[in-house]
């Protein structure tokens, strides 16, 4: 059995490995937080931050810290304590009583919710547990104190795994001001299959490991801490505090069963020894002990009395306990776990447990052991008195203590020592080293004077004479030497982009590409819109506002041609509304008998044929035909049924058109249609709306509905009803009448004001950007529009729609649209409108010779503005915003508080005025449901026969608790059909209900009496009164109503939707790309077996039926052949595979793919030739790909709140839909609620500065032609932060942390004293992005260990070793490629196929530049953490950051001998006062690693604004995290499989990754081209060849 347990653990090894090497490193809390309910494993919390080393007080504010950085970001979480873990502990026992001590302070003094009750992971309540609560992910630690307790976190890993929930370590967790990161483990189906083959012996396990019996010494333990308290409840009946409970407990516990086992030697802990263990040192005898007790009496005193800011500044003791007395120290904290463990169990007794988290500080302990051994014996002059308040405290602990060790005598409290006996080991003395000097170089620059002047006025400046200011670096000498021009300009990034193709060229070839180019963006554009192109010509300066423009121009005369043209239009006009009567005379017949015979079909032909109508008069008898038709139906239907039940659908479409013909031809009605309207109405039995037309009272009720007019506008036609709409005009829209909402925003758009829209996907709102642009190109050929979004798929959708749109004759040169990526670009200067992400349009926003350029601009438009607030480059965006010197548009379905974004604008835009426009409107009806049937989600793919069970989630979703917490999220709706299932169910529960009759709620009477045609905007008004009820019932005390309402109204509302209702589809799986593709051939091979099993006997007919529809399609399909749609895809790896699925209508998309692979999947299913898509998160970003329905059919951790309303906004296609579906399937129902209920998240600021940007701004002040317009935006750039609006402090500390950098960078040489760049700075700018390894590249650079390692193989040759080439990977690899795996996954040899995996070392001499790199960078950051200490917040400082217990103990009255024990030369000024109790100064501030452990909170500071390149990474415990060797091993073998197998990495990451490390490879090596005359340099030459290697390998993938 033993050795299968081996096995069985082996087994359980590699199956972890595996799983934390494909571990991802991502954000673990989205902009949802309140949809992201996680658990955190307490034990491996509490080893993520034990440490022998760690005072108890100051443990419990760094796992506060560690807790508080997920509350303050909104997490929602929950802390568990398995009962078996606990046996690991008794080992150590001051962990076994830190664990129970910070069980009981997180339970008492948090909000934190904490579980103790589950014995382990594989008991069935912690199953039950997950499956009603199923958290986003649980945090899990990979490696315990004992290798036993390593195995158990392993079991606990791989079962939560096998539930189908994710798991995330904590090793490696890292934080910045707005994100938490850390390793993530998805769930998958290999996981649940492992667990399955080992899950009997991992029960057997862990029951064998698991046992319950209680030990000897344990029931000893027990026996006498009940025995004790029992006492001290009879002595302190009122209560006390806990510090004071625990240690009177402890002491005479510890002294009565000390005493006992001097006595019984041979029964105790000495026992459980080697013989040679117990005779190594002698145990101290009962006095001695007693003396130790009396000094931890005296500890709590201290703790009591003495604020934190004294204990702070306690003397620094380094002698260690001596082995005779460690085994009372453990015997002591053993007894203070059993007594906490005791009281928690004790309600009859009143404890005061806020200072749980500060029994014990084993620093003032040893600071009074040494005080009484080294210092009391000396003499007078050392005998301080403890103080009267202090001294009486203390005599009465010790005498309680006394009573409660009953028949043992102890002595007084006084004196404290009465023994001699040394407890601490011989001292070790403690130096103290110096803080630097913290001078600053002296700098002289209108733009730094400007900015940081009032806060550089009281810093420290050096002499000038000072060696720190004449030892500054020159590049002179390295220039000479190597015939470089550091300082030369170097070519503009967007230069160096790749050219697709440009309008300057004359080259022929070059032409015939461009033409090509944009003959395919008009095709594709066209499925992206149905629009007609425009052909701009230039107008001049348009008017400030077009509609009073319109008016202005009328002329009272009108000429002789403008006649001819009138009386030509309307002749046409009249001609093709008698072709269109023709049309329909033709076509009127066959589509009254179609809707006769199928209402359905025969609508739906009718409204086809409406949709190609002009004019308004043939359309209403088009309308009045159908609703002759409706009528007729639903009367024959009603002589029919006679007294059954009536299909009320009939009597919907007839009530549709009445609303059509009423709404949309009101003018166009005459008497005889207004009595037609009325006798249908009274047909249907709505006696009072008939009244409201005609004012006639008569009776038909042969034919009513039996159902309220209101009733049945809102149950029977739901999503039928029409949106609120204007029936005149807009002139400056030709082909719809916008909304008042879209005219307000085309105003503001000719009156050139800045706007925020906040509006649903498909509303409408982008429509503003292409007006913009139109109005652009209309005032001149010099203007520029630029559009910034957020991904390269989004800017291509984006240059599609333009080119479909806008066509205008420029002179040569010249060009409508350019795009700037990374990648590609192509008339970046010479276009009127260019298409960008926000990381290129602030290159050329910051660029000192692209500011000419930067003053053509007119507008921008910020397309998903929301990603100000995102995890990567959201400062890019906030640049941009206070750098563009024009109004804006920014858009956005999913921004919370807009108000924040315009306040926040309105700081740097006042002069020119900005308009806020927060649209919140459903502009389409969606369902949401969950499937409750047991069905392959395969076959619901290519089945036409299946109805499904689903369930309405809207609220279902939301519990009281949540309407409290978060209210009801603006964007959850109700259908009409619900709002009133709702109304009639809250009725039914609360049959007293006071307000039920009240005109708001009473729907009959008020809202909807009387009216003939109910909007949904009237619906909404209606809901939102409902929705009032129902948060006012939880605020009255209504929660049991409330929730039997909801689960009635659930329980009706379950509804059946046929398959024939879903398409066209998107199945949204896992996020992974092997899934996805392999569900899209899933459904391509049941396709194939379906058409196998289905041949009946009428084949033959089938055939010709489909042979006859294949011509249809034939003829489609020759456009897309023409265009050579798929010869996009002809030669790539996936073409053969796409053309095969697409041609049975299935394509599948994901981010591995080509672009032109995703594009033609885009094209196809928009063109309607593909039904059905697979895919990824790769849809989330404004991609255009409306759909019937979306099915989330698998989970993951990129399925945030974001991503899911990104994604569900597709389903629904506007003019095509009356109502979308969003389906989820196999994700389980909290996840669900989750998602439903979340808020749309918040705008908050990122920490805006780096050196980097610091240095482009000084470059952009010092380079650009127009001083005064580049130091306004570099001022801009510095002054307006998201971060530090409206935040003073944070505004001061921005300016500190400029100087500071600023210092750096002088002190590097990359800028002089009177702030302009020098040196290197061109080259570090340019690689900008790459910080901090663009300084170290040109450190190695300037310290010529780039030309000692590039050696020719002979001299004057220009050939390079391949040992040179793999070291110079290796170098750019340990800079540029960093991707750190988790550290676990080191402890494990596997032998790897192709690749190392694991990426070697530098070499020493790059090694030792890095580290004097680092040693500076550590400097100067503990210099400016120094400085700002001053603005820290220090009444925060004193308090736990989560509990927010109070240290201050502001009545203190002070001690002699406190005061004697304190170092008043102890620096702690910039540190917590918390870590200074475990030995910390202002000196530990000087290593990186101390710094997020002991930086000051309040500031909002940490490590991660320091700019430090690690050459080696640690975790929590110590061990290293390496670094993926993806790029090194890629030049090796050339595989890219190599490396998603042996790398861990998936092949599209892999790609990209590659893809970028190759650019950047061409980009170090076109700069160091420009920068050297020398073209036989070896180092020059050394790139070029490596560059172009790295390119070939790729090029081969």
């Amino acid at each position: 059995e033993r050795i299968n347990h081996l096995g069985f653990l082996e087994r359980l090894n590699l199956h972890i490995w595996k799983s934390l090497s494909q571990a991802d490193y991502v954000s673990l809390l989205k902009d949802f937080v309140e949809s992201e309910f996680f658990v955190i494993d307490g034990d491996s919390l509490l080893l993520t931050w034990l440490c022998k080393e760690t005072e108890y007080l100051t443990f419990f504010y760094r796992v506060e810290c560690f807790l508080h950085d997920f509350t303050e970001k909104g997490a929602k979480y929950v802390i568990v304590f398995f009962k078996d873990a606990e046996q690991m502990y008794f080992a150590y026992p001051r962990f076994l009583f830190l664990r129970t001590a910070l069980i009981e302070h997180l339970k008492h003094n948090t909000n934190i919710s904490v579980h103790t009750e589950f014995s382990n992971c594989l008991s069935s309540e912690w199953e039950i547990f997950l499956k009603n609560s199923y958290p986003y992910f649980i945090i899990i630690s990979d490696i315990g104190l004992t290798s036993l307790q390593t195995d158990y976190l392993y079991i606990f890993i791989a079962h939560s795994l096998s539930k189908k929930i994710n798991v995330v370590l904590t090793s490696g967790q890292e934080y910045d001001t707005l994100r938490v990161y850390g390793y993530h483990l998805q769930s998958l189906w290999k996981h649940r299959l492992f667990f399955q083959k080992v899950n009997y012996t991992v029960s057997l396990w862990v029951c064998n490991h698991s046992s319950t019996d209680v030990k000897f010494n344990e029931i000893l333990f027990i026996r006498n801490v009940c025995q004790t308290v029992l006492l001290l409840k009879r002595l302190w009946p009122e209560g006390s505090d806990i510090r004071r409970t625990v240690c009177v407990l402890a002491c005479a516990v510890v002294l009565k069963m000390y005493s006992n086992m001097l006595k019984n030697a041979d029964t105790f802990m000495g026992a459980a020894k080697e013989p040679s263990e117990r005779v190594k040192s002698k145990p101290l005898s009962p006095e001695e002990a007693a003396d130790l007790c009396r000094m931890q009496c005296l500890t709590v005193i201290f703790l009591l009395h003495v604020p934190l800011s004294q204990r702070a500044q306690i003397r620094i003791i380094k002698s260690r306990w001596t082995e005779r007395v460690l085994p009372l120290i453990k015997m002591h904290e053993f007894c203070a776990h059993f007594v906490l463990t005791h009281l928690s169990d004790t309600n009859d007794w009143k404890l005061d447990v806020t200072y749980l988290p500060d029994l014990n500080d084993d620093s003032v302990l040893r600071n009074l052991a040494h005080y009484y051994e080294m210092e009391y014996c000396e003499g007078l002059k050392f005998q301080k008195e403890l103080g009267k308040e202090m001294e009486s405290e203390y005599q009465l602990l010790w005498d309680t203590v006394t009573k409660l060790a009953v028949k043992y005598d102890f002595g007084g409290a006084f004196p404290v020592r009465n023994t001699s006996q040394l407890f601490l080991e011989q001292k070790r003395p403690f130096f103290r080293e110096e803080i630097p000097n913290t001078g600053l170089i002296p700098l002289k620059s209108d733009l730094v004077e400007a900015y940081a002047g009032d806060v550089l006025k009281d810093l420290p400046v050096l002499e000038s004479n000072d060696p720190a200011v004449t030892s500054l670096i020159k590049y002179k000498e390295f220039d000479e030497l190597r015939h470089w021009h550091s300082g030369r300009p170097l070519t503009e990034e967007y230069e160096r982009a790749r050219c697709s193709a440009d309008a300057k060229s004359k080259d022929p070839y070059e032409r015939r590409k461009i033409q090509k180019l944009q003959t395919f963006y008009r095709f594709y554009g066209s499925t992206l819109e149905d629009s007609p192109s425009k052909t701009i010509v230039s107008q001049g300066a348009v008017p400030v506002n077009a509609n009073t423009a319109v008016k202005k121009t009328k002329k009272l005369h009108k000429s002789k041609a403008e006649i001819i043209a009138e009386e030509n239009k309307k002749r046409l006009k009249i001609k093709e509304e008698k072709k269109e009567q023709e049309q329909w005379k033709a076509l009127s017949m066959s589509t009254e008998r179609e809707i006769k015979q199928n209402l359905t079909a025969g609508i739906n032909k009718l409204e086809k044929f409406l949709k190609t109508l002009q004019s308004k008069s043939v359309k209403l008898s088009t309308e009045i035909a159908g609703l002759s038709a409706c009528l007729e139906v639903w009367k024959e239907h009603c002589r029919k049924q006679g007294n059954n039940h009536k299909d009320l659908s009939i009597a919907v479409q007839v009530m549709r058109r009445i609303h059509i013909l009423l709404e949309k031809y009101q003018d166009l009605l005459e008497e005889s249609h207004l009595k037609k309207l009325t006798r249908c109405l009274r047909l249907l039995g709505f006696e009072n709306l008939s009244c409201s037309l005609s004012g006639d009272d008569r009776n038909i009720s042969n034919y009513a509905t039996e159902v309220g007019p209101a009733r049945f506008q809102l149950q029977y036609m739901d999503y039928y009803l029409l949106r609120e709409e204007r029936n005149d005009p807009d002139p400056r829209v030709q082909h719809f009448i916008p909304d008042t909402w879209q005219r307000e925003l085309l105003d503001a758009v000719d009156n050139n004001e800045s706007a925020v829209i906040v509006a649903p996907t498909s509303s409408g709102k982008t429509y503003a950007s292409y007006y913009c642009m139109e109005k652009v190109l209309k005032m001149s050929n010099e203007g520029v529009v630029v559009y910034v979004a957020p991904t390269k798929a989004l800017v291509n959708q984006v240059v599609g729609i333009i080119y479909h749109r806008f066509t205008k004759k420029l002179p040569d040169g010249l060009a409508v649209c350019g795009v700037f990526t990374r990648d590609y670009r192509h008339d970046v200067m010479n276009s009127q409108i260019l298409v960008t992400v926000p990381q290129c349009l602030e290159i050329l926003m910051l660029s000192p010779r692209c500011q000419k350029w930067t003053k053509r601009i007119q507008y921008v438009i910020f397309d998903e503005v929301h990603c100000l607030g995102g995890e990567i480059g959201a400062e890019v965006w906030e640049h941009l915003l206070v750098t563009i010197r024009c109004p804006f548009l920014a858009l956005s379905a999913t921004i919370s508080n807009p108000e924040h974004l315009t306040e926040y604008a309105w700081s740097f835009l006042a002069q020119r005025g900005i308009f806020k426009l927060d649209v919140n409107f459903l502009d389409r009806e969606v369902n949401y449901c969950m499937e409750t049937t047991d069905i392959e989600l395969d076959s619901v793919a290519v089945s036409n026969t299946i109805s499904l069970k689903m369930i309405p989630l809207f609220f279902f979703c939301l519990t009281s608790l949540q309407i409290e917490s978060y209210g009801i999220p603006s964007d959850l709706s109700l259908s009409p059909r619900e709002s009133i299932q709702l109304y009639d169910t809250m009725v039914k529960v609360w049959q007293e209900w006071p307000r039920a009759q009240q005109s708001t709620l009473f729907f009959e009477f008020v809202l909807f009496k009387n009216k003939v045609v109910i909007k949904k905007v009237d619906v909404r008004k209606y809901e939102k009164e409902l929705k009032k009820e129902l948060t006012r019932w939880i605020a009255v005390g209504q929660r049991q109503k409330y929730h039997n309402s909801i689960h009635i109204f659930i329980s009706k509302s379950i509804i059946r939707i046929h398959l024939t209702d879903i398409y066209y589809v998107l199945f949204i799986l896992s996020f992974g790309i092997n899934s996805v593709e392999c569900a899209a051939w899933n459904v391509h091979s049941n396709l194939l077996k379906k058409q196998k099993n289905e041949q009946g006997p009428n084949t033959e007919r089938e055939k010709e039926n489909v042979r006859n529809k294949l011509r249809k399609v034939n003829k489609g399909l020759k456009k897309l052949h023409r265009l050579k749609i798929f010869d996009r895809v002809k030669f790539s790896r996936r073409g053969y595979e796409q053309t095969v699925l697409a041609l049975r209508g299935i394509g599948y998309h994901h981010g591995s793919m080509a672009f032109r692979e995703r594009q033609v999947v885009e094209m196809l299913f928009r063109l309607g030739y593909i039904k059905v898509v697979t895919a990824t998160g790769t849809l989330a970003l404004g991609i255009n790909m409306p759909c019937k329905s979306v099915v989330f059919a698998e989970d993951s951790v990129f399925l945030d709140a974001l991503n899911y309303r990104q994604m569900s906004g597709r389903a629904g296609r506007r003019g095509q839909d009356m109502v979308g579906n969003v389906f989820f399937y196999d994700i389980p129902l909290p996840k669900v609620e989750r998602l439903i209920k979340s808020n749309v998240p918040q705008l908050k600021g990122q920490f805006p500065l780096t050196i980097s940007l610091i240095l482009r701004l000084m470059l952009l002040a010092a380079k650009a032609d127009d001083k005064a317009d580049a130091r306004a935006k570099a001022l801009s750039v510095l002054k307006h932060s998201l971060m530090s609006f409206q935040q003073e402090r944070l505004t001061e500390l921005l300016k500190i942390y400029f100087i500071f950098s600023l210092q750096f960078l002088i002190k590097e040489g990359y800028v002089d004293q009177e702030g302009n760049p020098i040196g290197f700075a061109g080259l570090v700018t340019h690689l900008h992005c790459y910080e901090p390894s663009n300084f170290v590249l040109v450190g190695f650079l300037v310290k010529g260990l780039f030309h000692k390692l590039c050696q020719p193989n002979k001299e004057g040759s220009t050939d390079f070793s391949e040992d040179v080439m793999e070291k110079l990977v290796l170098i750019l690899a340990n800079l540029f490629g960093r991707r750190y795996l988790p550290a676990g996954t080191a402890k494990f040899k596997n032998k790897f196929c192709q690749s190392k995996v694991f990426l070697e070392d530098l070499p020493e001499d790059f090694a030792d530049a890095v580290y004097e790199y680092n040693s500076k960078v550590e400097k100067n950051f503990a210099h400016f953490l120094l400085t700002t200490a001053k603005l820290a917040d220090m009444e925060q400082e004193y308090r736990l950051p989560l509990s927010k217990t109070d240290f201050t103990f502001k009545d203190w009255h002070g001690s002699e001998l406190a005061s004697y024990l304190m170092d008043s030369n102890k620096n702690v000024s910039a540190i917590s006062p918390f870590a200074c109790l475990s030995g910390m100064t202002d000196h530990d501030l000087f290593q990186a690693a101390n710094i997020n452990q002991a930086v000051l909170r309040s500031l909002r500071i940490n490590v991660t604004n320091c700019p430090l390149l690690y050459l080696e990474k640690y975790d929590n415990q110590g061990r290293k995290r390496p670094l993926n060797a993806y790029a090194l091993d890629f030049y090796k073998h050339g595989s890219l499989i190599a490396l998603t197998t042996d790398n861990w990495l998936n092949e599209g990451d892999a790609y990209y990754l590659l893809k970028d490390f190759s650019l950047l490879i061409k980009t170090i090596g076109t700069s160091l081209s420009e920068l050297c005359d020398n073209p036989n340099d070896n180092v020059l030459l050394a790139f070029q060849k490596l560059a172009e290697n790295y390119k070939k390998r790729l090029a081969a993938v």
